[in-house]
């Protein structure tokens, strides 16, 4: 591939820090080693090393959108910070093309006594702007910050979400061919991530190269089409957006197994021998274990401890019959087979609905019946206090209205145990990706409506 068709170029690029154990060490490691190396003597190192990134490489196309994910401490402000050349690295390169737009730390860039009006001129000139330039767009900023009289108070009285608000306006008005944002934009209200995320969609399509840093997986999985997983200052994953993001909630569903399980075992050593029976039967079914999905379409897709795998999902017609196309109206079936592997209880199977865009449509499960049923105190049946025999089969089938808009739609299954039937205290036996799909088309002469979902209004006169 062309170089010019590269908008950043990382190669093997580490980070690393100095970490004193008191300022002792560090004047140690301030005079010492000169005086060792002129006595002939090997050079002493009072201090440990942490490396924040480790050896990353990629390469980003002009006018691509990448996401950046990973635990905090992993490494991705770092990158970024490094990216835009305010933090120089230990080793390794970096090469950009274009100008470059930067919403990073909270403030960064802002002198707190200047007004807000001072700030965009001064941030605009360090952004390359003419005065003239700035006087052009100044207007255009001032409206998307929308701070009103605050514009010309000094920026130490702003709010946080007013300092991002101004920084942001800023930054998406100079047109850059790179704009890098690090989850500075979580800070904002409602209404105003709704226009930034407007905003940043439109700079993409109009070819800015983007780098976007979020906890908000569906974020990262809707507005980018390829994502960096950094795990400790090391790549983890990088590729299409879903893989990478799947590849991170596996990761984050390891960690918090471990943890439980050293939980469980900690608690265990100081009870009874009795009482650890009586915690061992209350939590059988979130006993951590290796995964083994029987359907190789499920491994690849898949994460979860594994004492209840699901074997098998199928959209169905209103007769039960195996079906992918369904119209408003129509009867949608989801028929869910799960195993047991070993005992269990106190099981919530579910589904979650996404459209083709990545954006979460629904989500329900046995739990949200059983909820209904206790609240109540009907005599309803309640799955949650189900005793599964170990090798059982479990067959669930969800049923609802199909009320949705033309698209293409992805079914998400789980099987969690739920130690508390209302969701507070989940671990999640297995979840599957991409476990089945099914089209919803229209029959406009017949019936229509826009969106993606009917509301099923109703006029009147």
């Amino acid at each position: 591939m062309s170089s010019e068709n590269i908008a950043i170029h990382v190669n093997n690029l580490s980070k690393c820090y100095h970490i004193y154990e008191s300022p002792r060490n560090r004047l140690k490691q301030f005079l010492l080693p000169i005086l060792q190396r002129v006595a002939g003597s090997v050079s002493k190192q009072y201090y440990r090393e942490f490396w924040a990134l480790k050896d990353i490489s990629f390469e980003i196309k002009k006018g691509e959108s990448v996401g950046v994910i990973g635990r905090n401490g992993s490494g991705k402000s770092t990158l970024l910070q490094i990216i835009t050349g305010t933090l120089s690295p230990t080793e390794g390169s970096v090469e950009t093309r274009g100008r470059i737009a930067a919403l990073l730390e909270l403030g960064s860039g802002y002198s707190p006594d200047f007004t807000g009006r001072e700030n965009v001129y001064l941030n605009g000139s360090l952004l390359g702007l003419t005065r003239q330039q700035i006087d052009d767009k100044f207007d255009a900023i001032a409206a998307f910050a929308d701070i009103g009289q605050y514009l010309d108070q000094p920026v130490r009285t702003y709010s946080s979400g007013m300092l991002v608000r101004l920084a942001f306006a800023v930054q998406v008005q100079v047109d850059p061919d790179i704009l890098i944002v690090d989850e500075a934009l979580a800070v904002g209200d409602a209404l105003f991530q709704k226009r930034c995320f407007q905003r940043i969609e439109k700079l993409v399509s109009d070819g800015t190269t983007l780098m976007f840093v979020s906890h908000d997986q569906e974020s990262v999985r809707t507005l980018t089409n390829r994502a960096l997983l950094l795990n400790r200052g090391k790549r983890t994953a990088w590729g299409r957006s879903s893989d990478v993001v799947l590849e991170y909630r596996r990761q984050l569903h390891e960690e918090e197994s471990s943890y439980f399980s050293a939980l469980v075992m900690n608690m265990g050593s100081q009870v009874s021998k009795s009482h650890s029976e009586l915690a061992t039967s209350e939590t059988a079914a979130v006993r951590t274990t290796s995964p083994d999905v029987t359907k190789k379409q499920f491994q690849r897709l898949s994460f979860g401890e594994g004492q209840v795998r699901i074997v098998d999902v199928q959209t169905l017609d209103d007769k039960s019959k195996p079906c992918s196309v369904y119209y408003p109206g129509d009867t949608l079936r989801i028929r869910v087979v799960c195993e047991a592997n070993e005992r269990a209880t106190k099981l919530n199977i579910a589904v979650r609905l996404r459209n083709k865009e990545g954006v979460k449509i629904y989500s329900w499960g046995t739990l949200n019946q059983d909820m209904v049923a206790l609240a109540a105190n009907s005599n309803a049946p309640v799955f949650w206090y189900r005793q599964i025999a170990s090798g059982e089969i479990i067959e669930i089938l969800l049923e609802c209205q199909c009320n949705l808009g033309v698209n293409l739609y992805e079914v998400q299954a789980a099987v969690s145990f739920e130690a508390t039937p209302d969701y507070m205290s989940q671990r999640m036996l297995h979840w599957v990706d991409e476990a089945a799909f099914f089209q919803v088309l229209m029959k406009k002469d017949e019936y229509f409506f826009g969106g993606v979902a009917d509301l099923k209004m109703r006029a009147s006169w």
